[in-house]
């Protein structure tokens, strides 16, 4: 079985020397299974020296020059050679014990993917509080958290990835897809829970209390024109670091 890693990035030179040794570490912790892998990142127009120092990593550097997230996932998953595509964000960090779960739940091939809960150290109560709604929300409906999604290259090629007319949430249409093509064919979705995903929680100290609360209130009231363009969508696309 080959495995493609694939992590989108914009100016992660801060993190993303650390996510690449987490994914290089966990990758021979468990190569006990014999699956062969590549990790790939996705350059998504960035200005500072996130390509260099992935190339350094010893990761494969492909260019996406929109910057938008989904189409740097496209881009990753259209080199990618694997037999299962792992969609992991820059800022996080990948435990080994988790990619042990995701390398068991490809072997007993009874899946068609995955997500995983996630752990954000430091978060202020009302941040952690938001995170334990959105894991309630997760684990009840199948939807895969972006910072990471598993899946078979079949199935993704074949519900058409993912949706490039949205800015943000495209992983809950994109496991919703998966979830559909996996009953047609005897295959289920999981959401890992056993070994939570570490992602950075910068953007609850980039931003206040009061842009994250007008955030997700434009999430909620104008949900259509929110995720269909950018400039709505400061969190993900002012670029701040």
């Amino acid at each position: 079985m080959h495995i493609s890693i694939i992590i989108p990035a914009y100016n992660e030179e801060r993190l993303i020397s650390l996510c690449l040794q987490s994914v290089f570490e966990a990758i021979a912790a468990n190569r006990d299974f014999g699956f062969t892998h590549e990790v790939i990142v996705v350059d998504n127009n960035s200005t500072d020296n996130t390509a260099v120092l992935a190339k350094k990593a010893g990761a494969r550097v492909i260019f996406e020059p929109i910057n938008h997230i989904a189409r740097a996932r496209t881009a990753g998953a259209a080199a990618a050679t694997g037999d299962w595509f792992i969609f992991l964000d820059a800022d996080c960090v990948l435990n080994e014990k988790l990619l042990a779960d995701i390398f068991q739940l490809i072997k007993e091939g009874k899946h068609v993917g995955a997500g995983s809960t996630l752990l954000m150290p430091g978060l202020p109560w009302w941040a952690q509080a938001i995170l334990n709604f959105w894991t309630m929300l997760s684990v009840l409906f199948g939807w895969a958290a972006g910072a990471l999604m598993v899946c078979n290259a079949k199935a993704f090629r074949e519900i058409g990835g993912f949706n490039l007319a949205l800015y943000a949430a495209d992983e809950i249409e994109f496991s919703q897809k998966l979830k559909k093509w996996g009953k047609t064919h005897k295959l289920k979705f999981k959401i890992l829970s056993s070994h939570p995903l570490e992602t950075s929680g910068r953007k609850i100290q980039l931003y206040s209390g009061r842009e994250v609360f007008l955030q997700f209130m434009r999430l909620i009231f104008r949900p259509y024109r929110t995720l269909h363009d950018k400039k709505w969508l400061s969190i993900w696309y002012d670029g701040r670091r």
